[in-house]
């Protein structure tokens, strides 16, 4: 493989797909729309991503780039730059797998040279990095490049062959299913599952987990409703940003604008997510004003998508829409039978609106850094920022610095009520220091008196310097107002900032000095530095050991729809290792209410058969005295489920979730120790 090495793509496409265009522009420009096109790989593109083994499956690869250095590697060239590539290969796709915190750069200079296709896998690339360097007003004013990613699988042609990505090709066949979505894990078992009811996929679009991806579910589907390989589409959404209800409105237009509209079934994850907290991918938490999961569901439904709760059940669903009939059954629902409800989640519309909580209840996730009231305060004042004399006063108006997803832009979020509805954003240029921000109509929006806009005017603009200065990723507070002079004050104040700056880059070391440990849950700390993602859950007596961030999120979502009660969300990480696995299990088990374990592994870029004797070894070293249930599927998924078969140890191994899900909720419920 090129070590070290921003990979190139290069294809002959011959004509260009069309693509439908249904209403607002809300995420992208024209100019940037016209590049929709170059997501369309197929059997001519030459390409470099994991190259030896691409290769091997048919991809054709051209060459690679390490920064100022030429050679060769498996008889192909590499180049100095990413122009130099250009110049001499003429590529027309990029795989950029340098780490997150070159990342960036790459990025740039991958648009500068004008790659039509440029594909980012680093996850953890620092937010601000992104946005200083203007990536997506890069983007939005050029017609020449296309940007997947970040924290993206990679997008996938299974009819054409060609691999721009990590993605685990035994789960890719050729078919006829399309496939977008923000979960890589989910989006292998998606594969899998097609593969299983006999159905393949055409291609996979793995739009990516990260805060600001370049590619939205709309535009995916964009392409797959128009690839004529495409027959079905499968849609994997999650909690976090307006993609899915953009990718909703589009929806219901293409259907009442098609004669025969190809049926398409979706999933969103995070149904039973706790607010405010970030459940593994960068981008999968919700902001204030932004929809939740059940939301989603709800605006997919409605535009006549038909909802499954778990990965597994879209091959079947998708079969049976595709025969004709109308999908059914437990985990599924649809805008044509809305009566049949059983185990698919209570479909309410919400917005997000974080309450007054304190920092305990909130907790803090690896990717990001929350600081205590106190803390938040402290920096306030430091800024000049008044903080009101009695901060218990319940104060409803919201005034927040954060990020408008839709537009790629940094914003000021404002309402002047808990009333969702009443949420509005303003958005503001990155490193102005918000000389464009319109303080007279957000004072307006807030329901101020004239006298409180320069107050609030100072109030802004000391928490734009603080967000762009710090790094941070939401700077929620509540304001107050003094009756007699009309001055602004903080009365609550909760504040976000983003850990990859430190973690990547080594910045921000005195935001992450400022965190308070001691104000964190103890076992959910421990596991960060094995790159474990651990968040307990309430009233839940059955710990989950999952790896990937969207399917762990299903996995407490499905199992609530089948009555059980998850104690945690675990994520060992989409490469889990006997390692991992073994310290997850320590974790999980400090934990008093636990009365069954359930391991839910997908082999995807994860061996099932090396999970599985982690689960075994893990259980022998740790003398396990819950029960365990074992579901592993995917690569050598038949071989792991032997080797817990023939273990001699007290684990229950499935291949199917119902069944598997079944069997642990009976057992946590005997609440029998072995």
């Amino acid at each position: 493989m090129f070590r070290n090495v921003r990979r190139i793509r290069v294809s002959a496409l011959g004509q260009q797909p069309r693509y439908l265009s249904f209403g607002d522009s809300r995420c992208c420009s024209s100019s940037y729309d016209s590049t929709l096109k170059n997501l369309k790989i197929n059997s001519h593109t030459r390409a470099t991503a994991n190259a030896r083994e691409s290769l091997l499956w048919g991809t054709k690869i051209v060459g690679g780039v390490r920064p100022g250095r030429e050679g060769e590697h498996l008889g192909l060239p590499v180049l100095p730059s990413v122009r130099k590539a250009m110049e001499v290969l003429k590529p027309d796709a990029t795989g950029i797998y340098v780490a997150a915190h070159q990342a960036t750069s790459a990025i740039e200079e991958a648009i500068e040279a004008e790659v039509p296709l440029i594909v980012a896998v680093a996850e953890h690339i620092p937010l601000h990095d992104l946005l200083r360097a203007s990536i997506h007003a890069m983007l939005k004013t050029q017609s020449a490049s296309r940007l997947v990613g970040a924290n993206s699988p990679g997008i996938i042609s299974a009819v054409g062959k060609c691999r721009i990505g990590f993605q685990p090709l035994p789960c890719f066949k050729p078919g006829r299913i399309g496939i977008v979505a923000r979960s890589g894990t989910l989006s292998y078992e998606t594969a899998a599952s097609t593969l299983r009811s006999g159905l393949g996929q055409s291609m996979c679009i793995g739009v990516g987990g990260d805060i600001l991806p370049g590619t939205s579910l709309k535009e995916g589907l964009q392409i797959l409703v128009e690839d004529e390989d495409t027959e079905g589409i499968a849609l994997v959404g999650e909690i976090g940003g307006d993609t899915e209800l953009e990718a909703a409105d589009w929806i219901k237009e293409y259907r009442a604008k098609t004669k025969n509209p190809k049926p398409i079934t979706a999933l969103v994850g995070g149904v039973n997510a706790i607010p405010g907290r970030i459940m593994g991918h960068a981008g999968a938490f919700a902001l204030p004003g932004e929809p939740s999961a059940t939301a989603k569901i709800e605006a997919l439904k409605a535009a006549g998508v038909a909802i499954v709760n778990h990965p597994a059940r879209f091959g079947p669903v998708l079969k049976s829409m595709l025969d004709g009939v109308i999908p059914s059954g437990v985990g599924v629902a649809s805008s044509s039978n809305i009566s049949q409800q059983r185990g698919v989640h209570t479909l309410a519309r919400r917005l997000i609106m974080h309450q007054r909580v304190s920092y305990r209840e909130r907790g803090v996730q690896r990717r990001s850094i929350y600081l205590t009231q106190d803390t938040a305060f402290g920096l306030l004042r430091r800024r000049g920022i008044a903080i009101a004399e009695d901060t218990a006063v319940n104060s409803q108006k919201l005034l927040a610095v954060t990020l408008n997803r839709s537009t790629k832009s940094p914003c000021i979020t404002a309402s002047p009520s808990s009333d969702a509805s009443e949420v509005r954003k303003f958005d503001f240029a990155y490193g102005k220091g918000g000389q464009d921000i319109p303080v007279e109509a957000i004072a307006q929006h807030l329901q101020l008196s004239p006298n409180s806009t320069p107050s609030l005017g100072q109030v802004i603009s000391e928490l734009v310097a603080l967000f762009t200065e710090k790094e941070a990723f939401l700077l929620e507070t509540r304001i107050a107002v003094d009756k007699d002079t009309g001055n602004v004050s903080l009365a609550a104040a909760r504040f976000g900032f983003d850990d990859a700056a430190f973690r990547s880059c080594g910045r921000q070391a005195d935001i992450q000095a400022l965190r308070d440990t001691s104000a964190e849950d103890a076992a959910e700390v421990s596991v960060e530095k094995d790159g474990i993602v651990y968040v307990k859950l309430a009233d839940g007596n059955i710990g989950t050991l999952v790896n990937g961030a969207g399917l762990a999120m299903n996995t407490v979502d499905a199992l609530a729809d089948a009555g059980g009660r998850a104690a945690n969300f675990l994520d060992t990480g989409g490469k889990a290792t006997s390692e991992t696995v073994k310290r997850s299990f320590e974790v999980i088990l400090t934990d008093p209410r636990v009365k069954c374990v359930f391991v839910n592994i997908f082999g995807g870029l994860t061996l099932g058969d090396m999970i599985a004797r982690g689960v075994v070894l893990a259980f022998q070293d740790l003398q396990m005295t819950v029960p365990v249930v074992v579901r592993i599927r995917g690569t050598n998924e038949k071989e792991g489920q032997r080797i817990i078969a023939e273990s001699g140890l007290p684990l229950f191994a499935f291949d199917d979730f119902d069944e598997a899900a079944a069997k642990a909720i009976e057992l946590a419920n005997q609440g029998l120790h072995l």
